[in-house]
């Protein structure tokens, strides 16, 4: 039998609201089962490695369009609106550590949804989630492909270039447990944060954006508040929403946390991190680029810088695209195979079904790549669409399903606070969802009438967009 070690210093720490305690000799997992020598130990992920899986799932594709986002909403809006998309967001991130403590047999937010609202719950939730991490693959997918066309300087048709981003996306994701990519995911972090910081020194040093006109003296444009119409408004703030949404896959993470008692600490590190990241890199690429900005933001800072910027940046796009590929089809192998002895052992069924579902999603995950090829409209689809539906409402609705009785029994101006915050957090989620989408449509229908079709499946070079 396998057993985990419990950590050196778990017997220091007292317990602490939100956070998961579980016997660290399980051999017994609510979730997986049996944990034995036969099989993977899906239940291995150290605290330090759920900060590094937490921060790249959240930092990656989302900072690279949260400049353009600043750009049409302006720099204090920008700023103000995310923040408040950190809060909201690290308070749902905070309620799956409750929902876990109170429900030790959920392993992803399709088990939640079926313990508020049932079959359909669950199924609603499930498919969303699968849905919302293909499309993230997608994303991962593009930027890689960017990546791949800036430092190569578009040295293959970009079609091949998304086809060998969707193999290696495959390969790697189908390394089958958190605590083995955990590592992969602290390269990957470091990789994308060099890269960001790279060209935040550059845009700071430069006379100008790549972008902007040569021939006159260069002011930067950026604006204070910002004048973009409705859709163009609410399509930046599915931008931001986007930039953190990794919230669906803290569900995963903390069930194959070795030791889910440290899943608040390692959230705060994650949050207060990416948001220090998140404003820093927004408002210093956008202030010295202002409007003439790249999409993503990489290529800003010149063709050289671009190449540099990007050579950087590729582990860490590819690092997100393979944990995206990894995420849902773990979900549907989990789901596939739950109470079965081959979810845990080294059986022809169990590699067959792992690899099955990996190689579905990075298909998919392709085809979507392939037919909405502008970055920038491709997150905010996924940020309005199926983000907030994802990072919103969901956690709502967990935190009434578990204190609604306490409420009723006892209406202290503390619950009826949160009961109010709860049904604050469902509502904002819906009409982002419904707007957001409206508006994100309108945005790719532009885009595509723009280039006449020619950018679908296209070997044209996606290195160039501003």
């Amino acid at each position: 039998m396998n057993k985990t070690k419990p950590d050196d210093e778990s017997p220091s720490l007292p317990m602490q609201v939100g956070e998961v305690r579980e016997d660290p000799t399980y051999a017994h997992d609510a979730v997986f089962g049996e944990i034995t020598e036969d099989g993977p130990n899906y239940r291995n992920v150290g605290w330090l490695g759920t900060v590094a899986l937490m921060m790249k799932t959240q930092i990656g594709l989302g900072v690279l369009s949260i400049p353009s986002a600043f750009d049409t909403l302006g720099i204090v809006p920008g700023i103000i609106t995310l923040c408040g998309i950190a809060i909201t967001t690290t308070w749902s991130d905070y309620i799956i550590g409750v929902f876990k403590l109170q429900h030790r047999e959920v392993y992803g937010i399709d088990d939640a949804g079926g313990l508020m609202f049932g079959q359909i719950g669950r199924v609603v939730f499930g498919v969303a989630f699968c849905l919302y991490w293909t499309f993230v693959a997608a994303s991962g997918i593009l930027s890689a492909s960017i990546g791949l066309n800036a430092v190569s300087t578009h040295g293959a048709c970009t079609a091949i270039f998304t086809a060998i981003v969707a193999v290696v996306g495959f390969g790697f994701g189908s390394i089958r447990t958190l605590g083995r990519l955990s590592w992969l995911a602290w390269i990957g972090l470091i990789c994308i944060l060099t890269s960001i910081i790279i060209l935040t020194i550059s845009v700071g040093v430069q006379d100008r954006p790549s972008a902007a006109p040569k021939d006159v003296p260069w002011v930067s444009d950026f604006k204070i508040i910002g004048d973009g119409n409705f859709v163009e408004t609410i399509s930046a703030v599915c931008r931001l929403v986007f930039a953190f949404t990794g919230t669906p896959a803290f569900f995963p993470i903390i069930s194959e946390m070795r030791d889910p008692r440290y899943y608040t600490r390692a959230l705060m590190i994650c949050q207060g991190a990416v948001v220090a990241v998140y404003i820093t890199i927004g408002c210093v690429v956008y202030c010295y680029c202002g409007s003439y900005l790249a999409s993503p933001a990489l290529g800003s800072a010149g063709v050289l810088m671009k190449k540099v910027c990007y050579g950087f940046a590729l582990p860490g796009l590819l690092v997100t695209t393979m944990l995206v590929v990894h995420l849902p089809g773990k979900y549907i192998f989990v789901t596939i195979l739950r109470g079965s002895r081959h979810l845990t052992a080294n059986t022809v069924t169990h590699w067959g079904t792992w690899l099955t579902c990996t190689f579905g999603i990075t298909v998919a995950a392709y085809v979507i790549a392939s037919a909405i090829p502008v970055f920038d409209d491709l997150v905010a689809l996924v940020g309005a669409l199926l983000g907030t539906l994802m990072a919103f409402q969901p956690m709502g609705c967990m935190w009434l399903y578990d204190n609604w009785g306490k409420f009723r029994a006892n209406r202290t101006p503390k619950l009826t606070l949160m009961v109010c915050w709860s049904i604050f957090v469902v509502l904002l989620g819906s009409f982002l969802t419904v707007c957001g989408t409206y508006a994100s449509i309108v945005t790719i229908i532009n885009s595509y009438n723009a280039a006449g079709g020619s950018s679908v499946w296209s070997c044209a070079d996606n290195s160039n967009s501003v």
